[in-house]
């Protein structure tokens, strides 16, 4: 990278993190004296110098083999998914395989269980039934090959809930992002069983 380019992604970046959050991000100094801040953003470098933030390092989880898995990529890739109002994927590093917690789409279930003859009492049975969560894991799958994603970033089991994820319930932002981590402390023993099943 040409010392120029240097330079401006070095002050760009620094103004970028110095005004534009909230909280400073950590610093440390290199043997050159150059300052990097760690942000917990992955970024890759084009030929011209350009830096492009792709991913955040959070969100990514190395599976049993190796493989690792962007669990944002594959949440966005799902998303287009017609059945799920909501999608939080779970990679566990002792497994091989990823799971995933779908708040389903009452709408779109519930029309799909009426075109099937599927009898149900109220949409909470209907979200445990086999026939209904068959349908929403097969749904996901086309979905992530049309989004060309790989074999390990499919989830291979699924939960099914019926109950929306609110800011109120306190499993989403105000702006509608995953709080991640409550969620996973909120439906640990699901997790569990979809990994121990």
């Amino acid at each position: 990278m040409p010392r120029e380019t240097r330079k401006s992604y070095k002050a760009n970046i620094s103004y970028r993190y110095s005004f534009g959050c909230n909280y400073p991000p950590k610093k440390n100094v290199d043997e050159k004296g150059m300052r990097l801040f760690y942000t917990g953003d992955i970024g890759q470098f084009h030929a011209d110098g350009c830096l492009e933030i792709i991913d955040r390092n959070k969100d990514i989880v190395k599976l049993q083999h190796g493989e690792y898995v962007s669990l944002g990529k594959v949440e966005a890739g799902l998303s287009v998914c017609p059945y799920p109002d909501n999608i939080m994927l779970h990679a566990d590093p002792f497994h091989s395989y990823c799971v995933a917690i779908v708040v389903a789409s009452r709408i779109t279930v519930e029309d799909w269980a009426a075109k099937q003859g599927i009898a149900f009492s109220d949409f909470s049975d209907l979200c445990v039934k086999e026939k209904t969560i068959k349908e929403v894991q097969a749904s996901l799958i086309k979905e992530a090959k049309k989004a060309c994603l790989e074999k390990f970033d499919i989830p291979a089991k699924i939960k099914l809930l019926s109950e929306p994820w609110t800011p109120e319930s306190g499993l989403v932002t105000a702006a509608l992002k995953l709080k991640r981590d409550v969620i996973k402390k909120a439906f640990s023993e699901d997790l569990s069983k979809l990994y121990a099943s």
